[in-house]
């Protein structure tokens, strides 16, 4: 089987993709498309493809793509995917899914009507420590799962000024509005809940833009969300205060096992867990590495390598062995279209909760809507 691939903001955050895609034969890049038309030429010749496009709705048209990966942008993800989406192809999107919840709601109409599958690109779900948690889930080493925490703390205020969008977008608004890589690996290792109300609070304002004017969102939001089981996670997200990054901080809590991954980019910290089976002392971590041979999943033991070389801890190499696998195989990617909804929903849910001073409110279920 061959995948015919289009890659959009070739210039941009889609040129990260390559090294995925050149690692699985069935995967051929056909087109690369960008607004950037003087940079479009050298994206074309480095991602190797036979054509180029400035135009999105010429090359879905014109290529003879069978799917399409979105690494625009956020206010492009859903009219680009819905372009996609009716035209029957693949879909592989950027996060979030989308940013509002009248465009998420037409997302999903659309996707369940399509042919095509979509498939929302989470990648820190793929990463190594994450996946290796949730065959021990899987395993059900972890008891019942009650508690989660997330953290995406990455200072933008620099690349506001290059990537301009994100000023308006994920600094622009108040609130958690960059919130499924925080979100998405919580809900991965809970498989089967979801968000079903938050609320939000934010910690101030402290910084200017370059331009001098006060960001509209603050500088640390934390997002409460209460689940269908009746468990509880805690999102924070920070994107303005002047700190070393740590994008990638998570906890989890069972009734037979906790788990704590290393807090970046703090030399010499283990991703740390205890589990009941391993030790009844509750008093001893394990370095989650020490686990790995019996739990290491069978998809890094073939790809590991490889991801070693890719982009967010290899999640974006994985991501790409999980599209291949989904559509060789016919079944769903392991984050599709009410997936991403899940990640994406609560985050614009609590823009509304943090502006009315932090009020619970219901998250929609979009499997409701169709």
């Amino acid at each position: 089987m061959t995948i015919r691939l289009g890659i959009v903001g070739a210039c941009g955050r889609g040129a990260s993709y390559k090294h995925a895609c050149d690692a699985f034969d069935a995967l051929e890049l056909r087109a690369v498309c960008d607004v950037n038309e003087a940079g479009l030429p050298d994206a074309q010749q480095r991602l190797g493809a036979a054509k180029a496009y400035t135009d999105y709705e010429q090359m879905l048209d014109d290529a003879d793509l069978d799917a399409v990966i979105l690494g625009t942008p956020m206010p492009f993800h859903v009219p680009q995917a819905i372009a996609a989406l009716k035209r029957d192809l693949h879909v592989v999107s950027e996060v979030p899914a989308g940013v509002s919840i009248d465009e998420c709601r037409e997302l999903v109409l659309t996707a369940e009507a399509s042919r095509g599958t979509y498939m929302l690109a989470e990648n820190f779900i793929f990463m190594r420590h994450i996946m290796t948690v949730k065959q021990i889930i899987n395993e059900g080493l972890f008891g019942d799962l009650y508690y989660g925490e997330g953290e995406y703390l990455h200072e933008l205020k620099g690349l506001n000024e290059i990537t301009k969008w994100r000023r308006t977008w994920q600094t622009g608004i108040n609130g958690i509005t960059y919130g499924t890589h925080s979100l998405g690996p919580l809900l991965y290792w809970m498989r089967g809940d979801r968000v079903e109300s938050v609320c939000c609070a934010g910690a101030g304002h402290h910084y200017r833009d370059a331009a001098g004017r006060a960001y509209e969102a603050e500088d640390t939001s934390v997002m409460l969300c209460n689940l269908r089981s009746g468990g509880l996670v805690k999102i924070r997200v920070d994107m303005l205060s002047d700190r070393p990054h740590s994008m990638n901080n998570h906890e989890l809590q069972g009734s037979d096992g906790c788990f704590e991954s290393a807090r970046a980019p703090a030399p010499g910290g283990p991703h740390r867990i205890w589990l009941r089976e391993l030790d009844t002392d509750v008093s001893r971590w394990f370095d989650l590495s020490e686990l790995e041979d019996r739990f290491l999943p069978k998809v890094w033991r073939e790809h590991e390598e490889l991801a070693k070389q890719s982009g967010h801890g290899g999640g974006d190499l994985i991501e790409m062995a999980d599209m291949v696998a989904a559509l060789e195989d016919g079944a769903p990617p392991t984050v599709g279209i009410h997936d991403a909804m899940d990640m994406t929903l609560p985050g614009l849910v609590s823009q509304a909760s943090i502006h009315d001073g932090g009020r619970w409110m219901d998250v929609p279920d979009s499997r409701e809507w169709v």
